[in-house]
């Protein structure tokens, strides 16, 4: 045996840890337990909700409250499309979402282009969470889940619906009553109210 061999050998011997050990003319087993928390593993459940949020509504955030109960995390995630002018630019759909979310726990907020399925994979998200507020929806959101499904697998759509209350609120509807000049504050977040404001002041 060369030295080398020979060393690490022994080495090796040294570093076990005895799980047991020669007592008289019996061999008496000793169990070593872990130090409790030495090696915890966690998995984060991670879940995304994408949409344009042009602009976000009370009714988006009554789903994203309901979706932190059921994940560590919730990654709510604006949709980035060049093809499809907004009211509200990324950037100012972003900073909104962050401002109305501070106060609920475990969201993150970010945006992403391309397709969310691969977006998903890259934040390690096991699922995706689509808000459903009528029958209506369904059928678009019914395909748009199983399309996901055909590209990844491993990725599940959760449909949560909000209060009774926004099952007819929509970020269209909120567009339109604001540039109408109507009062959207009780549709949406009070600086919402005011960004919409602004905007069909200036424009």
């Amino acid at each position: 045996m060369c030295r080398r061999a020979h060393w690490r050998r022994s080495i090796g011997k040294r570093l076990q840890w005895p799980a047991e050990r020669q007592v008289g003319a019996k061999l008496e087993k000793r169990v070593f337990p872990l130090p409790r928390g030495s090696f915890t593993l966690r998995i984060v459940r991670r879940a995304i909700y994408p949409g344009s949020f042009d602009p976000v509504t009370n009714g988006h955030l009554d789903v994203i409250t309901r979706a932190v109960k059921l994940f560590d995390e919730v990654v709510v995630a604006v949709a980035h499309n060049d093809q499809k002018q907004g009211l509200l630019t990324t950037d100012e759909r972003v900073e909104l979402l962050k401002n109305t979310t501070s106060q609920i726990p475990n969201v993150r907020v970010t945006q992403f282009d391309g397709l969310l399925v691969n977006f998903a994979l890259k934040l390690e998200a096991t699922a995706v969470i689509r808000g459903l507020r009528a029958i209506s929806d369904f059928e678009f959101e019914f395909q748009m889940a199983l399309m996901n499904r055909k590209l990844e697998q491993s990725i599940e759509t959760l449909f949560l619906m909000p209060k009774e209350e926004y099952t007819y609120l929509s970020s269209r509807i909120v567009k339109e009553i604001a540039r109408l000049g109507g009062n959207v504050e009780a549709f949406v977040p009070g600086v919402v109210a005011e960004s919409l404001r602004e905007k069909f002041t200036l424009g």
